[in-house]
């Protein structure tokens, strides 16, 4: 039986919108929710049940889906419900056993199972089980992981927005993901559980998770930290969870309110292109769980508060996840990202036919409840046109032929700034190129990092993968790049660099950065990047560097493949192939190879070397020029004569000509000289 409960919030005021961009009040929120709200009512009601009912008969897709969920849903019932959770460790980024953290995520999983096959077949006997496992969750003493409590996340560099005097650690991405998920739990077991069972879980949620923040949102570093994916994931937490208690806890549109507006602030920092600083797992993560709040309230109000609207979200809603593929930036990831679901709901609101292509080419099908809630629709998919793009907001570039062609090279590079200590790298002036599904020139990501004890404090700028020493960029007299942010010192504006100039084109793609402002100019005193994709397969870089005479220069790169350094060349072997990577300048060029030490503070650790090399010269004048060419080759022979044609000479007007000859195809570049500089002619 289905149990009532009337809400005195206000009158449904039909006519009810608020005005683009404006924070909503408390009021506008209790103008958008009916008075009368009867469980389940998140993202769909009892009206509502029939046509998902019909779909899991009907769509193949979603009886695929069902059909294993009931399995696993089957396996649970007769599954004993371990009600004594095990300690996680003290340090658990030292001692990685994981134990504690997979009998959370088992028992988080299994409920929300079975709350979502009582829903769509009516047996209790799931609801039943389903509220054992969630009983063994309300009954933990935090939600939090031990690594976000003080004794870790405290020494942490605090990202942007937020204060440097953060003391208060009770509620993290963890604590917002179990929050949303078992306000759905509480949603779907409603009707099937008594007084005593649905306290137990509204216990948890107040306890847990919206106590410690309601009232206290300044104590929360995460809740004003705008362009950190925490900030969505945390926000996403406590509106679902608050919506979900309305029928017992009216009150609770404060915080409703309060999460709805910094929600709409967190997709206010998405970049005008889609892009995400962070990079495009966090992107994914941080979507992927916000958009459950999102839904919530565009279901719930009938459209009258719908974060969907927002600008940044709705143009471009999957631009980062396409177009960023093999960007493999920061912490983040090159490679595919995103949920289906998730994809399904942006879809399904702009109708973004570059996302329909992405969703059909990348993802694969659905595998989860969510894909039988919010199925994919029917958007036509079209594949753009132009398969390059420059991320504005955070000046990245991934320059290619094709998306799916894996003879094809992909360039990706990237300029910005340096002020994401949370995530970002010291990294300005990056380049990394894609081939045959191998990164030959790499970033240090790719699993040859862990976030161990102290890998978000100062120290990370010592670390190889976080360091401008291990990133594919140019040192002169090895000085390295500087954070805008170190722990308790203030923030400093501008440290970074700037994508001037990028160009597409059917036959090339053309990227001009200044990386200058990274470092701190004592030794390097300008840095000009040009990188030229010759589609489908050539790249060739042109580093302008300013120095003293007599500095010494090098082009620094690490590969994801073996890498030989010879005497007038580096080759590169892959699975499928070899690339030649050459670099000419106006004196003697000498290639060094190099290695990183480096052991994570993990008790299982093992000592690792971490290879690179180097193409070096020494200045002759004030101004020196490096230019570098990767390609394919398919022998020695091919490499050696690159390096024998490759020339980089100025010319009388302050231009330069990059040019070479491979297999009997002589490529030229010319660069003309500007009031800034020069530019690719």
């Amino acid at each position: 039986m289905i149990i009532k409960r009337i809400i005195a919030i206000a009158a449904v005021v039909f006519s009810f919108v608020t005005p683009a961009g404006a924070e909503v009040t408390i009021g506008d929120v209790q103008k958008a929710i009916p008075k009368t709200l009867s469980h389940p009512y998140l993202y769909f009601t009892e009206a509502d049940k029939p046509a998902i009912i019909e779909r899991i008969k009907n769509d193949p897709e979603a009886n695929e889906i069902f059909r294993r969920l009931e399995v696993e849903g089957r396996r649970l019932i007769f599954t004993p419900v371990e009600v004594i959770a095990p300690v996680e460790p003290r340090n658990p980024r030292y001692d990685t056993d994981g134990v504690a953290i997979r009998y959370v995520n088992v028992h988080r999983n299994a409920a929300l199972l079975l709350a979502f096959l009582y829903q769509m077949t009516g047996d209790e006997k799931y609801a039943q089980k389903s509220f054992e496992f969630t009983d063994t969750l309300c009954d933990l003493r935090s939600w939090t992981y031990r690594a976000h409590e003080f004794p870790i996340i405290y020494s942490r560099v605090w990202p942007w927005g937020c204060k440097d005097d953060q003391i208060v650690f009770t509620y993290d991405i963890r604590t917002g993901d179990m929050a949303y998920e078992l306000g759905m739990v509480y949603d779907w077991l409603y009707p099937a559980l008594d007084k005593h069972q649905r306290d137990r879980i509204r216990s948890g949620l107040l306890e847990n998770a919206i106590t410690h923040v309601r009232g206290n949102w300044e104590y929360h570093w995460w809740a004003s930290a705008y362009r950190c994916n925490w900030c969505g994931i945390g926000l996403a937490g406590l509106g679902v969870s608050s919506l979900a208690l309305l029928t017992e806890d009216p009150q609770l549109v404060d915080v409703i309110a309060e999460s709805y507006n910094r929600m709409e602030k967190h997709l206010n920092e998405l970049g005008v292109d889609g892009g995400w600083q962070e990079g495009r797992s966090y992107w994914a993560y941080g979507m992927r769980s916000s958009i459950f709040f999102i839904e919530a309230m565009k279901y719930i109000t009938a459209d009258k508060l719908n974060l969907y609207n927002n600008k940044r979200l709705h143009d471009n809603p999957a631009d980062f996840a396409l177009y960023g593929l093999t960007g493999y930036f920061g912490d983040g990831s090159g490679s595919v990202v995103g949920s289906t679901h998730l994809l399904n709901l942006l879809m399904r609101e702009t109708k973004d036919s570059e996302a329909a292509w992405y969703r059909d080419n990348m993802l694969g099908k659905g595998s989860t409840m969510f894909d039988i809630l919010w199925p994919k629709p029917v958007v036509k998919a079209v594949e753009p046109s132009q398969k390059s793009k420059h991320f504005r907001t955070i000046d990245w570039v991934v320059m290619r032929s094709d998306f799916k062609a894996p003879e094809t090279v992909t360039v990706a590079t990237k300029a910005g700034y340096n002020n994401d200590p949370h995530h970002g790298h010291l990294d300005i002036g990056q380049v990394m190129v894609n081939w045959q599904n191998e990164y030959y020139i790499a970033d240090l990501g790719s699993g040859r990092y862990f976030y161990d004890e102290k890998y978000f404090d100062e120290i990370r700028w010592e670390y190889p993968q976080a360091s401008s020493v291990g990133h594919n960029v140019v040192f002169v007299d090895g000085e390295q790049q500087i954070s805008a942010k170190y722990k308790n010192k203030p923030w400093r504006e501008g440290i970074g660099g700037k994508i001037l100039e990028f160009r597409q084109g059917k036959n090339r793609d053309y990227t001009y950065m200044d990386p200058s402002g990274a470092y701190p100019g004592i030794h390097l005193k300008g840095w000009r990047r040009h990188i030229i994709l010759e589609k489908p397969v050539v790249t060739v870089i042109l580093d302008e560097v300013s120095s003293d005479p007599g500095a010494e220069i090098e082009a620094r790169f690490h590969s994801g493949v073996t890498a030989d350094v010879r005497d007038d060349f580096v080759l590169l072997t892959g699975r499928r192939g070899k690339m030649a990577l050459v670099t000419a300048t106006e004196g003697d060029i000498d290639y060094r190879s190099g290695k990183h030490p480096y052991l994570p503070v993990i008790k299982t650790a093992s000592f690792q070397w971490i290879p690179y090399f180097g193409s070096v010269t020494k200045a002759s004048g004030t101004s020196t020029l490096l230019a570098t060419v990767i390609m394919p080759v398919d022998s020695d022979d091919a490499a050696s004569s690159i390096a024998r044609t490759l020339k980089v000479n100025r010319s009388g007007n302050g231009g330069t000509t990059v040019s070479f000859t491979a297999y009997d195809k002589t490529y030229s570049y010319e660069f003309k000289a500007t009031g800034d500089g020069m530019v690719l002619r």
